[in-house]
């Protein structure tokens, strides 16, 4: 088990703070926002409120003592080049930085970022390449970040229910209906049976989405 800091709980630091405690990790999390905070207070170890670009909290949280850190703040550029500075001063061997552009990368690197990483951008490639390929057959953009897709069924799904495949626990996406030849079964059943040549219309986050693009 390794211990892993995390600062700035907005949906890139959240999801990589509960990942990590989910697999068994040591994780604090911190952001200055309370309630953001409070919200992850029973999905991490330590959630604590807190200015990282502040030694003395630092310090008080002992993070030298952390095996790695990861800079989510990436929005703000000055802030998530501060905390990374501050972050190798206090000894932190590994960090790890959110940033959201090519300048943004290279003067996280300058103050000693570890590896910069872009979520948005990857994960545009990623949906990109899913949506590309033969058995994506539509897709209606809801947000920035939802959508409605329908797919060719996965031979692996062939012959069995909603219920077995437990697809919006597995995939966190909601299966809103099956077209079969010319009818649509709008909202099936859990029993309900998937035939070999049925579309299947599914509602939810691109980067789930783009899960069942490897089907």
């Amino acid at each position: 088990m390794k211990n892993f800091a995390v600062f700035g709980l907005g949906r890139f630091g959240t999801a990589v703070a509960r990942e990590l405690f989910e697999v068994g990790h040591d994780v604090l999390a911190v952001d200055t926002d309370r309630d953001r905070v409070q919200s992850v207070a029973d999905l991490v170890t330590h959630a604590v409120v807190g200015d990282a670009r502040d030694p003395a909290v630092l310090n008080a949280l002992g993070i030298g003592e952390y095996d790695c850190a990861v800079v989510a703040v990436g929005n703000d550029v000055g802030s998530s080049a501060l905390i990374t500075m501050r972050l190798k001063e206090a000894g932190v061997p590994r960090v790890v930085c959110k940033a959201m552009s090519h300048v943004h990368q290279r003067l996280l690197e300058k103050v000693g970022a570890d590896h910069v990483v872009f979520p948005e951008h990857e994960m545009g490639i990623k949906v990109a390449q899913g949506l590309a390929r033969s058995n994506i057959l539509n897709y209606i953009e809801l947000s920035e970040d939802y959508g409605i897709v329908e797919v060719d069924l996965p031979a692996a799904w062939q012959g069995k229910t909603i219920r077995d495949l437990d697809i919006r626990a597995k995939y966190a996406l909601n299966v809103i209906a099956v077209r079969r030849g010319q009818e649509v079964n709008v909202s099936p059943g859990a029993d309900y049976v998937l035939f070999p040549n049925d579309k299947m219309m599914v509602l939810g986050r691109d980067e789930d989405i783009a899960k069942i693009c490897d089907k």
